[in-house]
């Protein structure tokens, strides 16, 4: 059966970017340098430049340009160092990964291969099986692909038997994915599982490049990077316009890359490359302790899972029993906290994974924060499978929806900063995830303020002089320079814009979590999704368009007249302009469509 993605198949995954020692001494230079700038401009935007005459404004946007800082101090300490964990030799038998020698288990290893799905195209998890059972091994191992099939279909069943491998079902959805891993783990037996959905396709190298991790008996799961190897490349400036306009379309076009470079129109209109989270982020989260699970992709040690899962079990009991018996009079205490204990254990769900949108990071926050085992979590920077991406605004939507619900009602109902057990290094890493998220509230005050100044000549500075500049303008160079050192080899420009042009749906996640309203468990379609899609982005298709009758219209008053304020003028509409560019994107690909060639 062919796909729109079968095009692609040849396609090689990038490598990890290479590390070296000059180029990192260089970038933590670099960024102290820029903190330094940063905060230098942050006092004196605090004791120098409110205007008095705006003061809420001012205030306002003073406060959302702190919090942009205190995430660039989190995001610097995230992206301070590489540290890879030492890549070992896979273990032949299950002893070389346990750590009691009393208990040596020479027996094979034993995996199981979750493959989760509830609704997708049936051929479409038929791939999924076939790489999963051409995952080799260089020792014996007992290896079983298991399909999860929420949505207890017959034709899945049968394709399952058609593989050769065990289907596995369940009579209810309850916990939704994390449901369906629990259930899935109450009926096998493996020593590590492999978390996959339905269009998570694993390389054959997937087991023998990861399990050696694991003869570290301390290491709980390994996550390797999630590749979309679908993402559209997109077409030259020059074909396009030879498209629409023949033969001096192309020729018009040509002579503008001439000038400004290469242009490629349509080139992962989502922004869902994966390489500058799990590359950049979670790969240097290492050193801390701190990579979180990303769900798909990701390899657990089983006895890890259940033991965290043990635990959280019983301190739920345990901490209800407490409350509920301390005014109880010492007599009766211990009888009645005796009952109440064998009630709750009978009412309370023993949960593998958490309940939750998010339930592979809220595994991780259980794991990390387990004083007595202490255990790992390790980034694999190599990918080892490939998967689908969303393609269309919809898909995606859903998608950044989720992950930013998951987050905020984690960080609101059991932040891991104030967790016990976690270290100071992986509180940070937290906080900057769950921080990152916030930062839907000052950007759409970055958005909305040269507004202010274009229609209402509200300025949140005293004054555009001289001194302004001087503060301003080092911080945003160095800024510029410490992230292009920090980050070479892989393009951040539209992670920065995006995360810009997010503010809509971070701001509705923020909402539904503060209005204590469910956030679903909606599963990302894997299929384009037909429609229109403008809907989507009027918010920022709004700003845009705002900002530019506002340029228009205070140039059009300063050289009238009725204004005097070029300086002001300038800097707004420059930093309109970026605002535009950073929300174009997303606007666009509203409208974007696959190649029908």
């Amino acid at each position: 059966m062919a796909f729109y993605f079968t095009k692609f198949e040849n396609r090689v995954p990038p490598q990890p970017l290479k590390n070296s020692l000059t180029k990192e001494l260089l970038w933590q230079f670099l960024a102290v340098t820029n903190l330094v700038f940063g905060a230098w401009y942050i006092l004196w935007r605090w004791t120098s430049s409110i205007n008095y005459n705006s003061l809420t404004f001012s205030i306002i946007l003073l406060l959302a340009e702190t919090f942009s800082f205190i995430g660039l101090i989190l995001f610097t300490i995230n992206l301070w160092k590489v540290q890879d964990y030492e890549q070992k030799l896979a273990p032949k038998t299950f002893s070389e990964c346990i750590n009691n020698p009393d208990e040596a288990d020479t027996r094979p290893l034993s995996v199981d291969v979750f493959i989760a799905t509830y609704s997708e195209d049936i051929e479409l998890v038929r791939l999924s099986i076939i790489d999963a059972k051409n995952i080799r091994y260089p020792h014996d191992i007992n290896l079983i692909v298991h399909i999860l099939d929420d949505g207890r279909r017959p034709e899945m069943k049968r394709v399952a038997h058609e593989e050769g491998v065990n289907y596995i079902t369940r009579n209810n959805n309850i916990g939704f994915k994390a449901g369906n891993l629990r259930n899935a783990m109450e009926k096998t037996y493996g020593d590590f599982i492999v978390i996959c959905d339905a269009d998570t396709r694993p390389f054959p190298t997937m087991l023998e490049d990861t399990l050696g991790y694991f003869r570290d008996h301390q290491v709980a799961w390994v996550q390797t990077p999630q590749w979309f190897y679908d993402l559209p490349e997109g077409k030259n400036l020059k074909n396009i316009m030879k498209k629409y306009l023949s033969l001096p379309g192309y020729m018009i076009g040509n002579i503008i890359e001439k000038v400004f470079g290469e242009i490629v129109i349509g080139k992962d209109p989502f922004v869902n490359d994966a390489q500058m989270f799990y590359d950049l982020i979670q790969r240097r989260r290492n050193w801390a302790n701190a990579a979180f699970c990303s769900g798909a992709g990701s390899i657990h040690r089983r006895e890890a899972v259940m033991e965290a899962a043990l635990k959280s079990y019983s301190d739920v009991i345990s901490k209800f029993v407490e409350r509920e018996t301390k005014d109880v009079d010492e007599s009766l205490k211990q009888d009645l906290s005796d009952i109440m204990t064998r009630e709750m254990s009978m009412e309370t769900e023993f949960t593998p994974y958490m309940f939750h949108v998010s339930e592979d990071i809220y595994t991780s926050i259980l794991l990390h924060s387990d004083r007595d085992r202490k255990w790992k979590s390790v980034f694999h920077p190599v990918i080892e499978s490939k998967m689908l991406s969303p393609q269309d605004l919809y898909s995606w939507a859903v998608q950044r929806f989720k992950y930013a619900g998951g987050t905020l009602d984690i960080a609101f109902n059991d932040n891991p900063i104030f967790r016990e057990g976690l270290t100071p290094s992986q509180r940070l890493m937290y906080a900057t995830t769950i921080w990152s998220y916030f930062g839907c509230i000052w950007n759409f005050v970055f958005l909305v303020s040269p507004l202010a100044f274009f229609f209402f000549g509200i300025s949140p500075v005293s004054a555009y002089t001289t001194d302004f500049f001087l503060h301003i303008t080092p911080f945003l160079i160095l800024n510029e320079l410490a992230f292009m050192v920090g980050t070479w080899g892989i393009s951040t420009f539209k992670g920065k814009t995006s995360y810009l042009s997010f503010f809509p749906i971070n701001l509705r996640a923020l909402l539904t979590v503060i209005r204590r309203e469910k956030i679903k468990f909606p599963v990302t379609p894997k299929d384009r999704q037909e429609g229109n899609f403008f809907h989507l982005v009027i918010p920022q298709f709004s700003i845009m368009v705002l900002t530019i009758i506002g340029i228009i219209y205070t140039l059009l008053a300063n050289l009238w007249g009725y204004k005097d304020n070029m300086s002001g003028l300038v800097a707004n509409s420059l930093w309109g302009i970026n605002n535009i560019v950073a929300m174009s994107g997303i606007v666009f690909a509203a409208f974007w469509k696959p190649d029908e060639e």
